[in-house]
């Protein structure tokens, strides 16, 4: 019975790990993991997408391996909330390979090309009156 008893007096020893980072640092430390941790809440709903909040608790050895000295504990997050979706822009490459908004291929307004393949510029005839019946 007093393996037993032993390990009942163990667990209830134990705290819970939400009352450890409820108190780390007076609380600030719970308060700062809830703001990023509702700041992810939001991002995921706005997008549409997962994201992912990692809480670690790094805890280090005594100073100078004193066995009742003191442990260091800290508390680090790293959170990665989706991020909206960039809006795109279709472009053409020209003869020099860079990205132009208007095909290359395509014959601007008033730009007509001639039997040998030069290119002159013509304006639009917008003179004419006559009107044929339909």
């Amino acid at each position: 019975m007093t393996e037993q008893h032993d390990a009942e007096t163990k667990q209830q020893a134990q705290a819970p790990v939400a009352a450890f980072l409820a108190s780390h640092l007076s609380g600030r430390t719970d308060e700062e993991l809830s703001t990023e941790f509702h700041q992810l809440l939001d991002a995921v709903r706005a997008h549409g997408k997962k994201g992912q909040m990692t809480i670690t608790i790094v805890v280090e050895p005594p100073a100078n391996g004193v066995e009742s000295a003191p442990l260091p504990i800290g508390v680090e997050s790293a959170v990665k909330a989706p991020k909206p979706t960039p809006v795109k822009s279709l472009y053409f490459l020209n003869g020099e390979g860079q990205p132009v908004r208007e095909d290359p291929r395509q014959v601007t307004p008033g730009v007509y090309r001639t039997a040998d393949g030069t290119t002159e510029f013509r304006m639009a005839d917008t003179t004419t009156t006559d009107y044929k019946k339909a």
